[in-house]
Formats: structure tokens, sequence, C-alpha cells
């Protein structure tokens, strides 16, 4: 398995042991538009939802949005906006339909 290391543009660089592929965090933020993604907050409460769009300063819009506490079901929104400072990550999410 290949390491990998963080440079000061915030990509991940493979060590020589791996091809020379650079991978960008704004491939996989694109690959993801239109997705299901699941979106923690620093506060811990999660988000999963449809990825409808973000910007560069990781503002998020979702839809067919559900709010997770503790893994626990808590609210159904229909849009979600959420300011980009809260985020601590985005994550793909591998269900196929958000809310069954």
């Amino acid at each position: 398995m290949a390491s990998l290391t963080a440079t000061a543009s915030s990509e991940a660089v493979s060590t020589p042991s791996t091809s020379k592929t650079k991978y960008q965090p704004s491939e996989f933020l694109k690959s993801v538009l239109g997705r299901p993604v699941v979106v923690k907050l620093n506060s811990g409460v999660d988000y999963r939802g449809v990825l409808a769009c973000l910007d560069g300063y990781m503002n998020i819009a979702m839809e067919q949005t559900e709010e997770y506490v503790n893994g626990q079901l808590k609210a159904k929104y229909g849009d979600c906006f959420i300011r980009g400072n809260n985020v601590l990550y985005i994550s793909a999410s591998r269900r196929r339909g958000v809310g069954s």
C-alpha cells in the first residue's frame, strides 16, 4: 500500500514506490456532484443527501437531505445549505437512494 504525503497546494502525491499520478481533491468533488454524499460537521452531526453544488469555501448545497445525530435520524430536509467552515469532511455515499 502506498503512503501519501500532502503538499502545500493541498494535493496528494504518490511516493516513488507507486505511479507518479497526482490526486486533486477538486477532482473528487467534481465526481460526486449530483450523487449521494455524507457531510460530517465539526460538531459530529452527519448530513446525508445529494450534493447539488459547492464553492471554493466548501459552502455546500444538498437536496433530499437527512440529519443524523449519534447515528440516529433526527430530521429530513428538502434542501440544505451548510457553511463551509463547519465541514469536517465530505464522503461519497455507497447507497443508491438517499432516504431509503
